[in-house]
């Protein structure tokens, strides 16, 4: 049975209390004084009563502050920490938290005395077989996407060479660390028991992100190590480290509960929220805590039970996997952007959508020529040079058409061809090859996302519903129309290549079937090339200016060459067969009448999904600014209202309906 998601938002807690804070960052961080708004505990400025709450932020100068308020006031004093999957770069990278800690006891990391997270660990069942499934597919999952604190480490980062000691350094003066019984010599006493206890082993000294970035100094030096020793100053995933250590020693650092996540039992020298619990080698035993918890438990309780975790595009309190959908999204941004891109022979119109997509970071540099050491990505199929990543929209685009200037939702980046290229690899081939051995979890995202598409009639350009056509009864056959120069004719067809010839073959093929004619949206706005005069002696119905979706539902079968229109029927489970050679051809799930010999897997529609709409395009949240989960998106085309797009696209695209006929020179403007 696969892990519950938990697809419902998380109401609002009410106000019970009013919530003072004497920390500025409270009102000034928009998201941090959201999450609180939601969690019922919205900050205020003011003196607070005997029945109100104070908000104190870790165990800085302001949460000491907030501490003799309380004292005074006999006002309840709630300690609010970062949540340990936090954001992609630190706080002071200018990053966002997308959750926090909220506790009415005490900091998780004071172990002076009891949590509330401590209580939780200590009381609760933690036995419930559905949660610790949850647990179990959440710990996979971050170990998969390489998900951490800050999720910022490059994919090509390298690691040591396995069997090393790993030792897990902090920032000098880190709150966890004074509480959590440790100080600075601690760290020196760390080292040389790694080394007492693996004489014979390289030692691999971790350094902070903060340290890495510049921003807080950590315990260590390169000039006071052994030669046998090694300082890690750049960035790299936590699960590649514990993949290759040995051992992992740690004094209070959260990588310290990640290598539990990862199978390790680290040797711990403070206190910190993870040790006692039977998961770790405490050199200081905290004797209050006396149960033994699982991996899986301990996940449970800190991860899903404790936190309160914020979706920034959905603007709710949500749950760990929520968060997870949305981290990865903006993980894989940061991982792909970082270094900047190179955009190559870009249409003028489409620079600012690119910008938003893959700028966040380091904006993109426009220009036609190779000019710099930047990955580069360019328009389409080509013909580009080796190592040029291949950029094209991605299957759930917009509210509109292309052709009219709307920007797109979500955009493919292809490292090896282009998914409508059937005569060399792509990313995506790999991606649906795969796909086979998806977890049960990821299983269930790609049926609850076939769902939503469902219900909510998405498709690729999501046009205005039209009423249904009132079709006549038999065998009925969709013939989608395409745009005849598009690359995917011309690339991906072989016999059949233009709609005339589709329909013909559809015809002599299914003489007594109720053939019904829909041309391609940017034909029927006259502006791009494919119109057909001769339909009519082929097909019983053309239907123009209808909304595909309802087409498809109204028919039996679909026979295309290689229009995505044939990958939304096969999402509603209709007979699908193909003349060209499209992306979703040749895994079994369509009547083919060309082969590919590469294509030798056989996935199910759910991995074929998982594939397509998942894995392989970006999306981008026109509402948040954000880079965003697949979910988000449909949800954005499903609903009501337009989406916002540049002042300037509106008008332009009106004064290119008017002289659609010259739509070609401005679609190759550069």
């Amino acid at each position: 049975m696969a892990p519950h998601r938990d697809p419902e938002p998380k109401p609002a807690a009410p106000i019970a209390r009013l919530a003072f804070s004497f920390a500025l960052g409270a009102f000034t961080q928009r998201q941090i004084n959201r999450i609180l708004d939601l969690a019922g505990h919205a900050p205020r400025l003011g003196w607070p009563g005997p029945s109100d709450q104070i908000l104190a932020w870790g165990n800085g100068i302001s949460a000491k502050r907030g501490a003799w308020v309380a004292a005074v006031t006999g006002a309840q004093l709630l300690h609010i920490e970062d949540a340990f999957l936090r954001s992609v770069l630190p706080g002071r990278s200018g990053h966002a938290p997308l959750g926090l800690l909220i506790d009415p006891q005490a900091c998780h990391f004071d172990a002076s005395r009891p949590s509330a997270l401590e209580d939780l660990l200590n009381t609760q069942s933690l036995e419930c077989p559905a949660l610790l499934e949850r647990s179990a597919a959440a710990m996979a999952r971050i170990a998969k996407h390489k998900l951490t604190k800050y999720s910022g480490v490059p994919r090509d980062a390298l690691c040591p060479k396995p069997g090393f000691v790993l030792v897990i350094d902090q920032t000098r003066g880190d709150a966890s660390i004074e509480k959590g019984a440790a100080n600075a010599q601690t760290f020196q006493q760390m080292l040389a028991a790694a080394r007492a206890e693996h004489p014979t082993a390289h030692i691999v000294i971790k350094t902070h992100p903060e340290t890495q970035l510049g921003y807080r100094a950590g315990h260590f030096s390169a000039e006071a190590l052994d030669d046998d020793m090694e300082l890690l100053t750049h960035a790299i995933a936590p699960q590649d480290l514990f993949a290759a250590a040995h051992a992992v020693y740690t004094a209070t650092s959260q990588m310290g509960f990640e290598a539990i996540w990862a199978g390790h039992r680290p040797v711990v020298f403070g206190q910190p929220f993870y040790a006692g619990w039977g998961l770790t080698r405490d050199v200081q035993p905290i004797h209050r805590r006396g149960r033994s918890l699982t991996p899986a438990q301990i996940f449970a309780g800190a991860m899903m039970l404790y936190p309160k975790w914020y979706d920034p595009c959905r603007d709710t309190l949500c749950s760990l996997e929520h968060v997870l959908d949305q981290l990865e999204a903006e993980t894989r941004a940061w991982r792909d952007d970082h270094a900047g891109w190179e955009a190559r022979g870009i249409s003028l119109w489409k620079r600012q959508p690119l910008q938003k997509f893959f700028g966040r970071h380091r904006p993109l540099r426009f220009q036609s020529k190779p000019g710099s050491h930047r990955p580069a990505m360019a328009w389409g199929a080509g013909p580009h040079p080796d190592g040029v990543h291949h950029l094209e929209d991605g299957f759930l685009r917009s509210k509109g058409l292309g052709a009219q200037l709307v920007p797109p939702l979500s955009l493919v980046l292809d490292r090896a061809g282009i998914y409508f290229d059937p005569n060399r690899p792509s990313d995506l081939e790999t991606m649906i090859a795969n796909s086979l051995h998806l977890s049960e979890q990821e299983r269930q995202r790609a049926a609850e996302l076939q769902n939503r598409l469902i219900t909510g009639s998405i498709s690729k350009y999501n046009p205005h519903p039209s009423a249904a056509l009132s079709l006549p009864p038999g065998r009925r056959i969709l013939v989608p129309g395409q745009v005849e120069d598009d690359a995917s004719i011309r690339l991906g067809t072989r016999d059949i290549c233009t709609n005339l010839a589709l329909l013909r073959s559809t015809r002599e093929q299914n003489p007594d079937a109720i053939v019904i004619y829909k041309p391609h949206p940017d034909v029927e706005a006259g502006l791009r090339p494919g119109a057909l005069s001769e339909a009519t002696g082929y097909c019983d119905i053309i239907a123009a200016d209808c909304d595909p979706i309802s087409l498809i539902n109204q028919v039996d079968e679909v026979w295309t060459m290689t229009s995505l229109l044939g990958f939304e029927a096969l999402i509603r489970g209709k007979a699908i067969t193909c003349l060209g050679l499209p992306f979703y051809s040749g895994w079994g799930l369509t009547h083919d009448r060309h082969e590919l010999q590469r294509r030798q897997a056989r996935p199910d529609i759910l991995g074929l999904i998982h594939a397509c709409l998942i894995e392989y395009p970006r999306y981008f949240d026109p509402m948040s600014k954000l880079p965003c989960p697949p979910e988000v998106v449909v949800e954005r085309l499903a609903a009501a209202a337009d989406l916002p797009q540049a002042c300037y696209l509106r008008p332009l695209a009106k004064i290119q309906g008017v002289f659609a006929s010259q739509a070609h020179l401005w679609r190759n403007m550069r």
